[in-house]
């Protein structure tokens, strides 16, 4: 194993006095599996080491979606596994879009605007299948290995090109494999959800795909009944002993341009050779991933980690539909859209702390979209509230609701529909953290305030002083418990946060509202939380007594950090909440033990907050880091991301929280231009269960406290080595001022550590994720 002690420079000089690099610098670095025969150069990058040794890889075939290699880009995804029910003669390569949908709203957002499959290619060879040895290279997002059948062996490659949208697949085989090929079966154009529920009366499949030539490019067209279709289109190009299959998939509305523009991406594309089309997609990727740096001594845990950064750059782009229930690669499911009331929310969490603000979707739709979220309310209310329904497709449009349909946002107080009114405040919080962690203030003032406040006002038109003086919401819906309930924790917890939001937003804004006295009003004189015995309630008439999967009644803890244990009793209060709702299984689902890892990290209990990772990795995860419920759900392991970010470092309450939540395991750990509340950027380095220092970068010149661990008196530096001034505000916190662009750096007093990069020693090995040939 390589010696862990020459590592990516941050500063030289023995001083701190020779200045810091803006970038780190490939040394050689430790690894947790080692290659026979890898070279000084293949380890001497840091950001290499840790992909290298996350790469997914499968020895044995995998059978379904959720053991397979996937490939994306945001909008075109492929799921790869053996066909069904012939699993010696071929292999899947699911061809689906985010982009591609119906559009009915008669029949609501599960049927009439539903995500549609698109169809997939299955790669048939001469003989039967007899093994595989694959590999998922995250660093260039891209599948290489070989499948083995009985006359011969096909080495190929394959990648969703990032910038394209093609996916390109090279076959090289050998002598006795030269006559395999591919087959297209175009999908049905149904929503998947008339496999789960019954069809709304009325409502029927679209017309079969019609497939023809045109100039040598095959293409399967699928006219919708509403108009417009999409299209999918192909080539193979023979290049010596390669073949290389091209596939783009386009989808148009109501006009007819989809096949028009799959066939010029594909005649474009494959004037090119595989080569070529992959040079220009890795170069994306490799920026990508050099964004931010993590490292920790749990090798599966590390490995699942790069995992979900590679995942959600495959599944999510700024200009790409906010992720649906399954990302770009849909499969058989009863949730063909997008969900608001926690999917899309932890889908998007960990862009923040891994510095990956590009993959922004929620913010660009709700600002893009904000039209159709007035529509989504009551007649009454439209001209000065806005809500968005439990489920959208990618224009946050919900057609026809009903409980076969699609969910409508309600009115409170009503049933039907099902008075589920807070999710567009949830998501809201979403657009708030993005401009926090980056203090760009078009975000506030052109998304957050204007869409904040009306989506605030709608609560204002319910809210009724009760006779306890109080002010009091009639019943509404507490996902996904079930039964209303006056006083509902899930919106009286996101009304609080709006409005202490909206207040601060003014001020920053230089805003005199008109409705901040009502704001105001609203924080002194709403009705306390409804708690029991056990902790929070679902609301007044309804305690919290059965399993149930989802922390609704709890998001003034997490993630509003509305409530955060500052006194003994409020700490007290969390910890009996949590309990009694992780006590009770039956309902509980992955996103639960995410929930309560990131709570246990905001309590500082960093061995529950691992305890509860541990628990999600062995119930629910699967082989390829997927997650499944009644369908394929991509949000649970994406929100695992987020609950490591929050032991590694929290920043609510402006005050940035380094290494808060560690656990005793995780003596040693590396992060690297970890974004923050407040637009910096944080590197540090814990050694031996000792922080060794600490570095932050300012984006914005916002103010600055930081807790950074370091036991006893501290010096404090800029990137020249100079000591700064800094205020101590005891419990190990200084606050410091930044002006945009500059950085400090906190050591212990008189010490000199190396400021470096590199990953850390793992404590153990761990066996690959994928289908490894055995466990170890």
């Amino acid at each position: 194993m390589p010696s862990p002690s020459r590592r990516t420079v941050l500063a030289t000089g023995s001083a701190l006095g020779g200045g810091l690099l803006a970038q780190a610098v490939p040394a050689q670095a430790a690894t947790s599996e080692q290659t026979a025969g890898q070279t000084t150069e293949q380890t001497a990058d840091p950001w290499r080491t840790v992909l290298d040794d996350a790469d997914l890889v499968w020895q044995r075939m995998p059978a379904t979606w959720y053991e397979g290699p996937y490939l994306g880009n945001g909008f075109l995804g492929s799921g790869i596994y053996a066909e069904p029910g012939a699993e010696t003669s071929a292999v899947r390569f699911n061809v689906q879009h985010s982009e591609v949908q119906d559009h009915r709203p008669e029949f609501g957002s599960l049927f009439g605007l539903a995500r549609l499959p698109v169809g997939y290619f299955t790669l048939e060879p001469v003989g039967a299948i007899t093994g595989l040895d694959w590999r998922l290279g995250l660093r260039d997002a891209e599948l290489t290995g070989t499948l083995t059948t009985d006359r011969g062996t096909l080495a190929l490659r394959a990648l969703v090109h990032n910038d394209r949208s093609v996916l390109a697949v090279e076959v090289t085989p050998s002598e006795g494999e030269r006559g395999f090929r591919w087959v297209f079966h175009p999908a049905d154009a149904i929503s998947p959800r008339a496999a789960f529920k019954p069809l709304p009366e009325g409502y029927e499949g679209n017309a079969p795909a019609q497939v023809a030539e045109y100039d040598g490019i095959r293409a399967s067209v699928q006219p919708l009944l509403a108009g417009g279709g999409h299209a999918t289109a192909w080539r193979e190009r023979a290049r010596g002993t390669s073949r290389t299959l091209y596939v783009h998939v386009a989808h148009s509305y109501p006009g007819s341009t989809a096949l028009g523009r799959a066939l010029k991406e594909v005649r474009g594309a494959s004037q090119l050779p595989y080569s070529a089309l992959a040079s220009t997609h890795r170069a994306w990727w490799h920026a990508y991933y050099r964004k931010s740096f993590l490292s920790l001594p749990d090798a599966r845990v590390q490995r699942f980690y790069w995992i979900q950064l590679y995942k959600t750059a495959s599944a999510a782009r700024r200009d790409a539909p906010v992720m649906a229930t399954c990302g770009p690669w849909l499969e058989s499911t009863p949730w063909p859209n997008t969900w608001w009331n926690l999917n899309v929310q932890l889908e998007y969490w960990l862009i923040h702390g891994s510095n990956h603000l590009e993959l922004d979707a929620v913010t660009r739709a709700l600002s893009e979209f904000r039209d159709n979220l007035a529509k989504e309310t009551a007649q009454p209310y439209r001209a000065d509230s806005l809500g968005i329904p439990r489920t959208t497709d990618p224009h946050l449009v919900n057609g026809a609701a009903g409980t076969l349909t699609g969910y409508g946002v309600g009115i409170p107080g009503q049933d039907p529909p099902t008075p589920e009114v807070g999710n567009l405040t949830w998501a809201l919080h979403n657009v708030w953290l993005s401009y926090r962690h980056t203090m760009d203030i078009r975000i506030l003032r052109e998304v957050l305030f204007p869409l904040l406040r009306k989506a605030i006002t709608y609560y204002l038109h319910f809210l009724e002083p009760g006779p306890d003086g109080r002010l009091h919401l009639p019943a509404t819906f507490s996902p996904e418990y079930g039964g209303n309930s006056r006083d509902c924790n899930y919106d009286l917890m996101l009304l609080t946060w709006g409005c202490r939001t909206l207040l601060d937003s003014a001020e920053l804004l230089g805003v005199d509202d008109e409705l901040a006295p009502r704001w105001r009003e609203v924080l002194a004189r709403r009705v306390a939380y409804p708690t029991d015995a056990n902790g929070f309630m679902i609301g007044a008439d309804i305690p919290f007594a059965k399993s149930h999967r989802h922390y609704s009644h709890l998001l003034a803890v997490y993630p509003l950090y509305e409530l955060t244990g500052r006194t003994p009793d409020e700490r007290a209060l969390i910890e009996r909440s949590l309990a009694h709702w992780v006590g009770f299984e039956g309902a509980l689902q992955g996103y639960t033990f995410t929930g309560a890892a990131s709570m246990s990290a905001l309590l500082g209990k960093g061995e529950d907050a691992l305890k509860y990772l541990g628990e999600l990795m062995a119930r629910f995860i699967q082989p390829n880091t997927m997650y499944k419920e009644s369908g394929p759900v991509i949000e649970t392991p994406l929100s695992a991301a987020q609950s490591l970010h929050d032991m590694v470092c929290q920043s609510w309450g402006g005050t940035i929280r380094v290494f808060p939540a560690l656990p005793a395991a995780w003596a040693d750990l590396t992060v690297h231009n970890f974004r923050t509340q407040g637009a910096f950027l944080l590197s540090a380095v814990r050694e031996g269960g000792v922080t060794r220092w600490v570095r932050l970068v300012s984006e914005a010149g916002a103010p600055c406290a930081v807790r950074h661990g370091i036991a006893g008196p501290v010096d404090v530096r800029d990137e020249r080595g100079r000591r700064l001034r800094y205020r101590d505000l005891g419990e190990g916190t200084v606050q410091l001022a930044l002006r945009k662009g500059e950085s400090a750096i906190v050591t212990a007093r008189g010490e000199r550590p190396d400021l470096t990069i590199a990953p850390v020693r793992p404590n153990a090995e761990a066996p690959r994720w994928g289908l490894p040939r055995t466990d170890h």
